[in-house]
């Protein structure tokens, strides 16, 4: 009884703080605050000892409201995002009692903050679909608000609307997914829902299976809120709005996709065409926001893009089964770029008051640029250790942890992109001159061991709180598998698109490279990076459907009037 009173006190004290806000503290700016940023502490400390008291005693449970709608589900996952959500919202509200101070709606802004982690906690935690769907609309629209609250800056406006535009277009297969279990499973608690997939995981709808089709359904709802390409056009020009927000924003909101997935791992046990499209495209998401992230020239414009590369590399996390680990992503990524943006101002000014070039042009050309001479490893020496250690050490920190896991085509591939990331940053430090290269790598090398190994284990132990059956995580990774040539073809395409980036990347600044390159491959490669200046073409793709739905619009309306 204690549990389930704390359990619905995490959500409703920062709503309870929101309404006070509102009704009271409109024009006491401190006041207002205060009493926001310590009921979010408050939260965020019921948060904490709600996740250790179940780590320490407890099972998971339903708390039930009085009707069949409200019910909150109290499981490792709503606890562990629960104490994510807090604590990040924590950090932006007290980042945010001196950056708005000078801002108008000073207490309104609080209490939007207020308001948006309360709905995002019972999003989390929901245990019936009405109220998942209920949350996840609210979710959207809080959004459009905070986004567009400084009313002066029209652009603010008009990409809140983008925003919230592709939000509503993302709910509707969400709620068709819905419409569809609760019709037949006949019933909306996702327990029962869950239990029910497992005892007929076969049965059909107009000929598909029910689960297959809700997967899909619910992959494409988690592609628009998660800005997987191409519906991740809204998410690089939301810069306009508060920094605070921004911070909000990319650490927490846009992780809804990966929650999404979580949420519903029982059914994507049955629906492995549908991880198969999750992974088809997150893996594309993550190449563009890649690309498209190395050549921004500014600086939240590229925090952006990283976070769409971000969640496409979640949501291929997901595609190949590894559902716990798209979880530690989220979080990782969110405490990271959360600090990012918060510090984003600072960089801004420092560039603004020091712009790193000396005043003397000729002290700049002659003695301070002049290139002193590299001090690099040996050739072979450095490429055995970018292309060997990561392999070595991947292999090992896996094979100690979960021997059986190596059989599993999506622990393959996962492997496959740690080595790949563990090689470029090895190679990338290799490139670095420095008067004692020895020791440079040999320090990379041993930061390389510690947090690879500290990674392994904590996921391995991670995975096990979220999914103590180890037969769903198994089936997961069954469900995510393809056939043993079509998954040998794709890894041989990645290993031939890591080598071309690397290619590309890393010798493109050279002479040579483009002496040797000739006319028509130099034409090829600025006209890559021509398409990646425009963004692909998606946004002017956009603007130009919605001048065109426009002038029908004008046009429909002309001719209503005349009837």
């Amino acid at each position: 009884m204690a549990t389930g009173l704390l359990a619905v006190l995490v959500p409703a004290l920062p709503m309870i703080s929101a309404v006070v806000l509102l009704a009271l503290l409109r024009e006491s700016r401190r006041t207002a605050a205060r009493l926001s940023v310590g009921a979010m502490t408050l939260t965020l400390v019921l948060a904490f000892t709600l996740l250790v008291h179940h780590i320490l005693a407890g099972d998971a449970s339903v708390v039930e409201s009085v009707g069949s709608v409200g019910s909150l589900w109290i499981d490792p996952l709503s606890l562990v995002l629960w104490t994510f959500v807090s604590g990040i919202s924590l950090i932006v509200h007290i980042y945010s009692v001196r950056y708005m101070i000078e801002e108008p709606g000073y207490a309104r802004f609080f209490a939007l903050l207020d308001l948006m982690t309360a709905v995002i906690l019972v999003m989390v935690s929901a245990a019936d679909l009405l109220t998942l769907l209920v949350a996840w609309f609210l979710v959207g629209v809080l959004l459009y608000f905070l986004l567009g609250h400084d009313h002066r800056r029209p652009a603010a406006g008009r990409y809140a609307f983008w925003t919230q535009i592709t939000y509503r277009f993302g709910d509707l297969p969400l709620w068709f997914a819905a419409l569809i279990l609760v019709h037949v499973y006949h019933s909306a608690s996702l327990p029962v829902i869950f239990a029910r997939i497992q005892a007929a995981p076969h049965v059909q709808l107009w000929g598909v299976p029910v689960p297959e089709l809700a997967g899909f359904l619910l992959a494409t709802a988690a592609f628009a809120r998660s800005a997987q390409f191409p519906l991740h056009i809204w998410l690089p020009y939301t810069m306009d709005g508060p920094t605070p927000v921004s911070a909000l924003m990319h650490a927490g909101i846009v992780n809804a996709g990966g929650f999404l997935f979580n949420r519903f791992a029982p059914l994507f046990e049955h629906a492995a065409w549908a991880l198969h499209w999750a992974f088809g495209v997150g893996l594309t998401t993550a190449l563009i926001g890649s690309g498209l992230m190395l050549i921004q020239n500014d600086i939240k414009r590229s925090l952006g893009y990283s976070t769409m590369g971000q969640m496409g590399f979640m949501v291929m996390e997901c595609g190949l089964g590894a559902f716990p680990l798209a979880v530690f992503h989220l979080i990782a990524h969110g405490f990271f770029k959360a600090s990012l943006f918060l510090g984003a101002g600072d960089v801004i000014g420092d560039a603004r008051a020091h712009d790193g070039v000396p005043p003397d042009a000729i002290y700049t050309s002659v003695v301070e640029r002049r290139p002193a001479k590299p001090s690099r490893l040996p050739w072979l020496v450095a490429a055995s250790l970018t292309v060997l250690v990561p392999v070595v050490v991947l292999s090992l920190s896996h094979f100690f942890v979960a021997e059986h896991l190596f059989f599993e085509q999506g622990v393959v591939v996962l492997l496959f992109f740690g080595w790949v990331t563990g090689a470029q940053a090895l190679f990338a430090a290799h490139k670095m001159s420095q008067q004692d290269p020895w020791r440079l790598m040999l320090g990379i090398l041993a930061s390389f061991v510690v947090i690879v190994v500290g990674y392994t284990l904590i996921s391995h132990y991670f995975g096990e709180f979220l999914y103590p059956s180890e037969r769903m995580s198994l089936r997961l990774y069954s469900a995510a598998s393809i056939h043993r040539v079509s998954f040998d073809a794709l890894v041989l395409f990645l290993a031939a698109i890591f080598v071309g980036g690397w290619t590309l990347t890393f010798f493109a600044d050279s002479f040579d490279f483009w002496r040797n390159l000739g006319g028509r491959g130099r034409g090829v490669y600025l006209g890559i990076y021509a398409l990646l200046s425009r963004e692909l073409y998606v946004a002017d793709i956009y603007e130009r459907l919605s001048q065109i739905v426009l002038q029908w619009s004008r046009r429909l309306n002309v001719w209503l009037r005349w009837c």
